[in-house]
């Protein structure tokens, strides 16, 4: 059934709120019922357009209307949101369209009543377009929360963390649309010839700032077809996510664990930076995100990565002092991925954030035993959040005296943070233009020799 890009994104924001899917999945979901390309650029933008200026509609809408906003209709809540982004965030659709589209939709998941209501709430909005969108000249948390559509408790966690004005800029970088990345593949190919291939098919590509092995995709449609994705010449990962490789420099012919794997890119990336010579054992504790590992490393011609099931929390007494490098990308936050996943910051809850700390710690503590002396371990996340991160670090330090914090030195004395020198990596969105993205190296050494 062929869908109109704005009745697709009613479905897909209604799936997403509904059933908990991620917006990725659900936009998927619909993407073949739009037969335009327009149309299904028209549709990703409202869909994501609405995630990342949800608290801030959702405010209209509860000073507009005079229904409670818990008893509208989840269905007309989504036509209301796709009607006020188009209104307050999009210069490209006339006013008239936003309002009469709404409408039409209306009548197909409504009754005459809403009708009513989606025309009247959308043009008392318009009518106070200027007054809505001057909340942002108050810079109280609570007001900057609404403004950019951030929870206020992430408001305030950030702007403790790295002042106000940093937090500002974050929070507008987190409404913007992100790059593709792509990691060329260097065991099939090399940058300068995949992205001639790829202009070669219309396609805009440019070079990244940080990663090595990275390149841009600014038009990206069915980048997944090509025959260059197909035959492994290279894969989807954000560029910040392969500094992490860039970080350990693994060495040819070394034993890397890569213990929380799933879906493989940076098992892969480790791989590729060891020329496919060496042992890399991608572990996770669930079997189809394992397949996923095994696929990627399949299609990109490595054979050097070892599946193993294995839930990080337990133990493997096999693996003690067995690995010259033990990565762990650990559960996180994901607060630095709200460019390509809005939803996250209006599912997550102060609560997760604090049993996530707790099972880092945990993970942490086990992928240490799994070190051998005068090796490494990196700890990496893709979120934005000190206990998270450098706190998590600093924890673990405290209470594991044989490892301690290596000064980073990347290819050409390559400089991205200026935290190199103390050990850890940080990325942020408003500096990097990357997702936001942690990473910390350290070295094992014998505690008797401390």
């Amino acid at each position: 059934m062929m869908l109109s890009a704005r009745e697709a994104s009613v479905k897909a924001l209604y799936d997403i709120h509904k059933d908990s899917l991620y917006s990725q999945n659900a936009i998927k979901n619909y993407d073949e019922n739009i037969s335009k390309l327009e149309d299904r650029n028209l549709f990703r933008e409202l869909v994501y357009g609405v995630l990342e200026n949800q608290i801030f509609l959702d405010y209209i809408i509860k000073d507009l209307s005079k229904i409670k906003f818990k008893k509208i209709h989840p269905m007309i809540l989504e036509i209301l949101r796709i009607g006020l982004y188009q209104l307050f965030f999009s210069d490209r659709i006339p006013e008239s369209a936003a309002v009469n589209e709404s409408v039409k939709l209306a009548k197909i998941y409504g009754h005459k009543g809403s009708i009513g209501f989606v025309n009247g709430v959308l043009r008392n909005a318009n009518r106070r377009k200027e007054e809505f969108l001057t909340i942002e000249l108050d810079d109280s948390d609570e007001k900057l929360s609404v403004r950019y559509s951030h929870p206020t408790y992430l408001v305030e966690m950030w702007v403790e963390q790295y002042g106000k004005d940093f937090t500002i800029e974050l929070l507008k970088a987190n409404n913007t649309s992100p790059k593709l990345n792509i990691r060329v593949n260097t065991l099939k190919n090399d940058k300068d010839t995949l992205a001639k291939n790829l202009e070669e098919q219309g396609l805009d590509v440019s070079t990244c700032k940080i990663a090595k092995d990275c390149l841009i995709l600014n038009n990206p449609n069915r980048i997944t077809e090509t025959k260059e994705f197909k035959n492994g010449l290279f894969t989807i990962q954000d560029e910040s996510s392969m500094l992490v490789t860039e970080v350990m420099q693994a060495k040819e012919n070394s034993i890397v664990l890569d213990i929380c794997s799933a879906p493989g890119g940076k098992s892969t990336h480790i791989a590729q930076w060891m020329n496919n010579k060496g042992l890399v054992v991608a572990r996770d504790l669930n079997n189809d995100k394992l397949n996923l590992v095994r696929d990627n490393a399949n299609r990109l011609g490595i054979d050097i990565i070892e599946i193993q099931l294995q839930n990080a929390l337990d133990i493997d007494d096999a693996s003690i002092e067995k690995f010259d490098y033990c990565l762990l990308d650990a559960p996180c936050s994901g607060f630095g991925l709200l460019r390509r996943k809005p939803e996250i910051k209006l599912k997550r809850t102060k609560v997760d954030i604090e049993s996530l700390i707790y099972l880092q710690s945990r993970i942490l503590d086990i992928a240490a035993k799994y070190v051998k002396v005068n090796g490494y371990l990196i700890y990496s996340t893709c979120t934005i959040n000190k206990d998270e991160n450098k706190g998590q670090i600093e924890h673990f330090l405290s209470k594991n005296n044989e490892f301690q914090l290596t000064p980073i030195v990347l290819e050409n004395n390559k400089i991205v943070s200026n935290t190199q020198s103390l050990g850890y990596i940080e990325l942020f969105p408003n500096i990097h233009a990357t997702d936001g993205f942690f990473i910390a190296k350290m070295i094992k050494k014998d505690s008797l020799y401390k």
